[in-house]
């Protein structure tokens, strides 16, 4: 009988065998190297050479997968840009009983025994049991962790070498130009409804390591060349200096330079594991969606 299989493997070395050893007994050099763990498995740092191999194996293990369902890209992005994310949630909180209030500042966050209560706006309180922001609602909880450069790009062509792509991502590993962090850079167009006919935004970004941050960019904006017009901006990261669980008051960290978002997924799934007491469970959700909407096709 015989029998087809995506990948036979035997023995115990993927829990055992580190990443370097598997770059070197392919006999990978460094460019494949950088491309594989920065572009493919999306390393931000090399730290993973020198772990065991499975998580990486994984890793690019998601991103052919992603390619195989999608088509030309891993990756998907909503039609009309990122606004299209937090209104989706709005929906669907609708539906479960949210209320929104809108165009109100926050006055005050009210604590009582060292737990939230509520929060103060133009002379009400909404009060709660426990509360969700990001770094600018509590800066007397948050400490600085670094500084991020992002250039946004107004281009009339697509990227060059790029097959004439609507959208795409690219990474600049750390090691292709001598940095500690990688460059990234994220282009989307009026295909996405995003921008005008014929016109293409592309996002360039990086933690920043130099007191000249757009000199840092510079291997990104060649790329882009020429460039319509750019916008930069420096931002400050900051993280949250405790857990939240004893104030219930949970704070996400600053957007990073990363553009695929999966550090900020994982920021969502650690906030909601600290206040929840439990890890999301995406197969309990996967199954209630069956039970609602019926069997996924096959």
């Amino acid at each position: 009988m015989d029998e087809e299989y995506d990948v036979i493997v035997l023995g115990t070395g993927l829990t055992t065998t580190s990443m370097r050893d598997v770059y070197r007994k392919f006999d990978l050099g460094q460019d494949v190297i950088d491309f594989t763990g920065h572009a493919l498995a999306l390393y931000r740092t090399d730290d993973y050479l020198d772990q065991p191999c499975l998580e990486t194996i994984n890793r690019i293990k998601l991103y052919s997968e992603s390619l195989a369902r999608y088509g030309k890209s891993p990756y998907l992005y909503p039609l009309y840009g990122l606004g299209e994310l937090p209104q989706g949630f709005a929906r669907l909180s609708a539906i479960y009983g949210g209320t929104y209030m809108l165009n109100k500042p926050v006055d005050d966050i009210i604590m009582e025994n060292g737990k939230v209560v509520g929060v103060k706006s133009e002379g009400e309180v909404a009060r709660c049991k426990q509360l969700i922001c990001d770094p600018s609602y509590i800066p007397d909880r948050v400490r600085k962790a670094g500084q991020v450069i992002r250039i946004i790009c107004i281009l009339s062509h697509p990227i060059k070498s790029t097959n004439d792509a609507n959208s795409c991502q690219i990474i600049i590993p750390q090691n292709q130009v001598n940095r500690k962090s990688d460059i990234y850079v994220c282009m989307i167009s009026y295909a996405h409804n995003v921008a005008a006919q014929g016109k293409y935004i592309a996002i360039a970004s990086t933690t920043v390591e130099t007191t000249d941050p757009e000199k840092e960019v510079e291997p990104a904006l060649e790329l882009l060349e020429p460039i319509d017009q750019k916008f930069v901006a420096i931002s400050d990261l900051y993280e949250p200096i405790d857990d939240g669980c004893e104030s219930q008051v949970f704070c996400s960290c600053s957007y990073d330079a990363t553009t695929h978002f999966e550090t900020t997924c994982n920021d969502i799934k650690d906030i909601y594991k600290r206040m929840a007491g439990t890890a999301f469970d995406f197969e309990n959700m996967k199954r209630k969606q069956n039970d609602v909407f019926g069997e996924a096709e096959q």
